[in-house]
């Protein structure tokens, strides 16, 4: 049985159009006219335990709408919601019990308090028996590095330092299933990298079912398994990471060093030039259309080649691809 299951889910929100000037306000004050503006659009996924999901899309996509339906924050206007067998907006302290989650930049963690103190009270909250919790609080910090943070009070961290204690608040209680919505936003380069290894260090140790929704795509090619891409509240993809990569990402770019050019290249076969120096050749190309060494031969007809270098298709490239093509439709 799935850990969750969301069935033909709609969230539809109604706000008021607003008139300008002093005769529309009124207006809206006496009489308000409401528009629908649809957030989720009947969408259907199962997430089993231990799975790492991104869950991904532009600004606006419906994200932050589903996960606040899943945590209990937000009542479905249609379709069924169940998280460990919990409708999470009926039995929303049964359902709190189960589940961690950590919002952008809203803390959990008290703002005049030392860092431990914080822990403490959360160990009090979810009734964490004292072995448990000792052997989490040594094992996140020592991974989190946190030792020089727990007697610090919250309000004197940094972003980062704050953030890596919130992680540590999250998984404390061992929650089953943990919500992270844009956990690395503004971090530097070395935490974000510490909090992706403790997320699957934890995830593997103990089968915590992770739901990441992020704008920073290395969150998900690091962390995920399986992708949600959402569009204007609609999914148009549910899958393993990989064969996303493999049936959107079929390009490949390739980068020439050369030496003195014989004469220059205007076009190429079945490949793109996208930037052209004396000394360097960068060409992008499709995996079903050509291969590397037709494309080589080809170049080697102009110029000789002295190193070249490939790259892969990236996840953010690859999305800005899919919503280039969906916006154009």
């Amino acid at each position: 049985m799935p850990i969750i299951e969301v069935k033909d889910l709609v969230k539809i929100y109604k706000i008021i159009e607003k008139e300008a000037g002093l005769r529309g306000y009124f207006k809206n004050l006496v009489k308000p006219e409401y528009k629908e503006l649809i957030a989720v659009d009947n969408i259907n996924f199962n997430i089993e335990e231990g799975e790492l999901v991104g869950y991904i899309g532009e600004n606006g996509a419906g994200k932050s709408t589903t996960i606040k339906m899943l945590t209990g924050l937000l009542t479905p206007t249609t379709g069924k919601v169940l998280v460990n067998g919990i409708v999470p907006n009926e039995k929303r302290i049964e359902n709190n019990k189960n589940i961690g989650a950590v919002f952008g930049q809203k803390t959990q963690l008290w703002w005049d308090l030392p860092v431990i103190e914080s822990f403490r009270l959360i160990k009090k909250m979810y009734k964490i028996p004292e072995n448990e919790y000792r052997r989490n609080l040594k094992k996140f910090t020592k991974i989190l590095e946190l030792e020089e943070l727990l007697e610090k009070q919250v309000k004197n961290l940094s972003l980062g330092q704050k953030m890596r204690c919130e992680i540590a608040a999250t998984f404390i209680h061992n929650p089953k299933i943990v919500y992270l919505d844009e956990p690395t936003i503004g971090l530097d380069v070395l935490v974000k990298e510490n909090i992706r290894k403790f997320i699957k260090d934890i995830n593997k140790e103990k089968k915590t079912t992770v739901i990441l929704t992020t704008h920073d795509l290395k969150d998900i090619e690091d962390v995920c398994d399986r992708i949600i891409l959402l569009d204007k509240g609609k999914i148009i993809y549910d899958g393993e990471k990989q064969k996303f990569k493999d049936t959107y990402g079929k390009y490949v770019i390739a980068e020439f060093i050369v030496g003195s050019k014989n004469k220059g290249i205007s076009q190429l076969t079945n490949a793109e030039i996208l930037e052209e120096t004396q000394n360097k050749l960068k060409v992008k190309f499709m995996h079903d259309e050509t291969t590397i060494v037709k494309i080589m031969n080809e170049i080697s007809n102009h110029c000789k080649i002295e190193d070249i270098h490939m790259q892969e298709a990236e996840l953010e490239d690859i999305l800005k691809e899919i919503y280039k093509g969906v916006h154009q439709c």
